[in-house]
């Protein structure tokens, strides 16, 4: 079980959340790359994370309030595409980068501060980055080779670039069980204005 967090608790998330057809694009070429120690992201959890609230629960915070907050500035975003690259292999997870860098860190700046103005008492992780993962560490990750797993990434032939169009912020609820992130959703905030 995760350290990082905590069994049974539940955070909130906002994310931009590919669609199930450009998540399938991400994750094929590494679709046999899972192996013990690291459990590979199934495709319907894909995720870009623009905030982490750890520690605050939907019931920490005044969600109306935090949605008329974030519905105003987000009417004023326009939706915009977000270009992810071959994968690298970090601390905790097997992660593809993203960019562009703006209007993603702006979202995320605004977001951090919104989610204060609502009243909530948490500890903002927001990203610092467009990324998203497509394996992540668990029990047994200590035994993975990290330079033979970098090879392997190396192996995989062919331009491996994929995008997302980012047409809206979704807020989740989340928790990690150890292996797998999963989430309940709390409300979705469309950019541009656009109906959904």
């Amino acid at each position: 079980m995760s350290t990082v967090w905590p069994a049974g608790r539940r955070d909130l998330h906002w994310h931009i959340l590919p669609t199930y057809a450009e998540s399938s694009a991400l994750v094929a070429p590494y679709a046999g790359f899972p192996r013990p120690g690291l459990p590979g992201v199934p495709v319907e959890g894909m995720h870009c994370t623009l905030l982490h609230a750890v520690a605050l629960a939907r019931t920490g915070v005044d969600l109306e309030g935090l949605l008329k907050d974030v519905g105003a500035f987000a009417r004023t975003v326009e939706p915009f595409i977000l270009t992810f690259d071959r994968p690298a292999i970090g601390n905790v997870a097997v992660e593809l980068s993203g960019w562009p860098q703006d209007p993603f860190a702006s979202i995320a700046d605004f977001l951090t501060g919104a989610m204060t103005r609502a009243g909530g008492v948490f500890k903002a992780a927001p990203s610092r980055y467009p990324h998203m993962s497509v394996a992540y560490t668990s029990n047994g990750a200590e035994l993975l080779e990290t330079t033979g797993l970098k090879a392997e990434l190396a192996a995989i032939d062919g331009p491996l670039s994929g995008t997302v169009f980012a047409d809206r912020l979704h807020l989740v609820e989340q928790w990690h069980d150890g292996r797998h992130i999963t989430w309940e959703p709390v409300a979705v905030v469309p950019l541009g204005g656009i109906e959904i």
